[in-house]
């Protein structure tokens, strides 16, 4: 067999297991009471933001929702955890590799993964914590802007046991009054514990 058609044999069959992986994790979702509602444009790169974070379930939920979607999601990593023997597994499980390093500022780095991939998508929790937050961070703005790509919110609701896809946000500039607007969709939207979204000023 040509190298041609080894490579061809293996782009299948990675693609066979990856909607099959598809499939098991969206009956896993059905099992537990969860369900998807709302659909994410798998032609089209966007950053995705996920809230509110209240528990280490959404961690889980928020995993065996990225698979049931059936499009790659990445997360970022400090470049050291892509390094052998453990590099492939981070990969394996959607990290992109960021040496900051290399960049006055990381929204630099993260806007190149976005052109060296026209597919790319980047999923990022504003809040960052657990914790009661008083200031979300921007970065995901600012990510979207410069990479022109939409934001799209996705809320964990647990009170539905729905993963609540919201409508895309094209940045225009207009930081204060847009993040201000995708709060107002976190604010519909129940955590495993009660959670205050603040409201968002520019410093």
């Amino acid at each position: 067999m040509s190298q041609y058609h080894k490579t061809k044999s293996l782009i299948k069959l990675n693609d066979w297991n990856d909607a099959m992986f598809s499939s098991l994790c969206s009956g896993l979702l059905t099992i537990l009471g969860w369900k998807i509602d709302g659909q994410l444009d798998k032609t089209r790169p966007c950053v995705i933001i996920v809230g509110p974070h209240t528990s280490n379930w959404d961690f889980i939920i928020g995993i065996i929702a990225r698979s049931a979607l059936g499009t790659k999601i990445h997360f970022l990593g400090k470049h050291q955890l892509f390094i052998p023997p453990w590099g492939w597994m981070f990969r394996a499980m959607g990290g992109s590799p960021v040496n900051r390093s290399k960049y006055n500022k990381l929204v630099d780095g993260v806007v190149l993964l976005f052109q060296q991939d026209p597919l790319y998508k980047l999923a990022l929790a504003p809040e960052g914590t657990r914790s009661p937050v008083t200031r979300w961070k921007s970065g995901f703005y600012h990510i979207a802007a410069k990479a022109n790509v939409d934001i799209v919110p996705i809320g964990l609701d647990f009170g539905r046991k729905a993963i609540v896809i919201a409508k895309p946000l094209k940045p225009s500039g207009e930081i204060e009054a847009e993040i201000n607007q995708l709060m107002d969709f976190y604010r519909s939207i129940k955590g495993v514990h009660p959670k205050v979204i603040p409201d968002y000023q520019q410093k």
